[in-house]
C-alpha cells in the first residue's frame, strides 16, 4: 500500500553505493506551466489531512481537485467525487473522440488520496505543513502519492490546454482508502472495468544509486495477495501459583516457532523471471549467482537460502508469510485465557488465500489452533500479460531521460489499487516515473520527502504515455 520502487535494484544499490547527496533545486523545464501547477497542486494536497477516521479530510481534498481539473478545462458534469463513509473517491473523465486506433475502450489511470497517519510528535516538521528545503518537499504523501496525482493532475490540464483530443475516453480514478480496506478502490472497480488497460501511478518506477545514477526502471504487472490471518489458543485460565500443563501462551509461541521456521516454495512466473533476470545483471556475484540458480530451479536449496536472506529479492521469489502482532493473558497474575497472533502473509499470485491458510494450519499441527482470515479489503489477482507496446512505450519514455537504462517488468510484493481492476479482468500496470534513492524513501515513515527535481520529467513521461496510449 505505497509507491514502490523497482525492489531488485534499490536492494543492490544499497548493497555497493556510498552516501547520499542532497537534492538539487531543479530548473524549469519543457513544461513551465505545468509544473508550477503541480507544485501548487502538491503543496495544497499535503496541507490536507486525508487520514482514516472522523477528522478525515479527503472528500474536501477530492473537491478542491475537483474545482481545479474544472478550471483547467474539464467540464464541470464530467468530474465527479462520491461521498463512501468517512473518506470519498474522484472521477474525472477527459472525452475522447471515439476514434482510437484498435478501438476505443477507455484508458484509466489509478491513484489514491489517502495518505498513512503521522503523529506530529515524532517528526522534524509538521508533516501536514508541506516544507521545502534543499530540493526536497517534505510531508505526508510527500512520496505516496500526492507527488504523482499531482504531476498527473496538472498533466492532464496541460494537454487541455494545448487542446489534445485523444482517440479514447481517459479516466482517472482516484480512491480514498487505498491505505486502508479499499472500500472506495471496489466501488470504483465495481463501475469501471470495461477499460482496456490501467495505469496505476502508484507502482512501478525507477531506482535512484546513492551516486545520483539511475540502476533501472521496473513495470509493475503484478502484485501479491495481502492477507492477515488471527491464531488463537484458548484455555480455561486459572491462578498463576498453580501452573498448568497447557498453556495458550506456551501453545501459541510453539506455533509462532513452526511458522518462522517454514519456508513456502519459490515460485516465478513471466514477470518475476525477467524481473529477476535484469536484477542478476548488476548484483554482486552471489546474489547473481543465486539468482541464474534460482531460474533454472526453483527448488535449489542454496539459491533459496541466499535470496531468502536478501531483503530485496525474498519478497519475489514466492510467498511469505511472518508474524507481526501478539496479545495474550489477562492479568499479571492469572493464568492466559486466550493468546492471539496475527500473522500476515504476501501471496505469490496464482496462489488461493485459502491454500496458504490450510498450509499455516498444517504446518503447526495443532487442532487446539483456531486460525481465521482477517477481512482487510485484499483480494487475489491475477498478474497482467506482458504488453510489448506498453513495454517499448515505456522503454522510450524512460531512455529518453535515462538512454540505455534497463527497463522490465516487475512484481510488487505490496498491494495495490491495481489488485482490484486485475480482479474485473482490467489488465492494469504500475508505471510511476519517480526515481528515487533508497535513502530518499520515507513512504509510511516519518520525514516522507521527495526530490522537487522529478516534477518535470514526470510530466514530459506522463504526456508521452498518454498521447501515444489515448490517440
Amino acid at each position: 500500500m505505497a509507491r514502490r520502487l523497482f525492489a531488485a535494484f534499490l536492494a543492490t544499490a544499497c548493497l555497493t553505493l556510498p552516501a547520499a547527496a542532497q537534492a538539487q533545486t531543479p530548473a524549469p523545464g519543457p513544461n513551465p506551466q505545468a509544473e508550477a501547477q503541480a507544485l501548487d497542486l502538491l503543496k495544497h494536497g499535503i496541507a490536507f489531512k486525508t487520514v482514516e477516521g472522523p477528522a478525515n479530510q479527503t472528500f474536501d481534498y477530492a473537491t478542491y481537485l475537483k474545482s481545479e481539473l474544472v478550471a483547467g478545462g474539464f467540464a464541470e458534469e464530467d468530474v465527479t467525487v462520491t461521498k463512501l463513509g468517512d473518506t470519498a473517491y474522484l472521477v474525472a473523465r477527459y472525452r475522447g473522440t471515439g476514434k482510437a486506433k484498435g478501438g476505443a475502450k477507455p484508458l484509466y489511470l489509478s491513484g489514491h488520496m489517502d495518505v498513512v497517519a503521522a503523529n506530529p510528535k515524532d517528526w522534524e516538521r509538521d508533516p501536514f505543513t508541506p516544507v521545502i528545503e534543499n530540493g526536497y518537499i517534505f510531508g505526508r504523501g510527500a512520496t505516496d502519492m500526492k507527488y504523482d496525482l499531482s504531476t498527473m493532475i496538472a498533466t492532464l490540464i496541460q494537454l487541455k490546454r494545448e487542446g489534445f483530443k485523444p482517440g479514447r475516453d481517459i479516466l482517472l480514478l482516484a480512491s480514498g482508502d487505498e491505505e486502508t480496506d479499499m472500500k472506495t478502490t471496489a466501488a470504483l472497480a465495481e463501475q469501471y472495468h470495461d477499460g482496456e488497460l490501467l495505469l496505476n501511478i502508484d507502482g512501478g518506477g525507477g531506482a535512484m544509486g546513492e551516486d545520483g545514477k539511475p540502476l533501472g526502471f521496473g513495470i509493475d504487472g503484478a502484485e501479491k495477495t495481502y492477507a492477515d490471518f488471527e491464531l488463537t489458543y484458548t484455555n480455561a485460565g486459572g491462578h498463576s501459583s498453580a501452573p498448568r500443563p497447557v498453556n495458550a501462551i506456551y501453545q501459541l509461541s510453539a506455533a509462532l516457532t513452526k511458522i518462522g521456521d517454514y519456508k513456502f516454495p519459490g515460485q516465478v512466473n513471466e514477470i518475476t523471471r525477467a524481473s529477476l533476470a535484469a536484477s542478476a545483471e548488476g548484483a554482486p556475484p552471489e546474489i547473481a549467482e543465486a539468482i541464474r540458480r534460482f531460474l533454472a530451479d526453483q527448488t535449489d536449496p542454496q539459491a533459496l537460502s541466499v535470496l531468502r536472506a536478501a531483503p530485496g529479492f525474498v519478497g519475489q521469489i514466492g510467498t511469505t508469510c511472518v508474524a507481526t502482532m501478539v496479545d495474550a493473558g489477562h492479568a499479571r497474575n492469572a493464568l492466559p485465557q486466550r493468546a492471539t497472533a496475527n500473522v500476515n502473509c504476501r501471496i505469490f499470485p496464482g496462489t488461493p488465500v485459502k491454500d496458504v491458510q490450510a498450509t499455516l494450519a498444517q504446518v503447526v499441527g495443532d487442532p487446539e489452533m483456531k486460525i481465521v482470515e482477517v477481512d482487510t479489503g485484499s483480494i487475489a489477482s491475477p498478474a497482467s500479460p506482458l504488453r510489448p507496446d506498453l513495454m517499448a512505450l515505456v522503454t522510450k519514455a524512460i531512455h529518453a531521460r535515462y538512454p540505455g537504462i534497463p527497463v522490465v517488468p516487475s512484481m510488487a510484493s505490496g498491494a495495490s489499487d491495481s489488485m482490484h481492476f486485475r480482479a474485473r479482468g482490467v489488465p492494469s500496470y504500475g508505471v510511476s516515473p519517480i526515481f528515487m534513492k533508497g535513502s530518499d524513501s520515507f513512504s509510511h515513515g516519518l520525514n516522507e520527502r521527495t526530490p522537487l527535481s522529478e516534477i518535470s520529467p514526470s510530466i514530459v513521461y506522463y504526456k508521452t504515455l498518454l498521447t501515444t496510449l489515448a490517440k
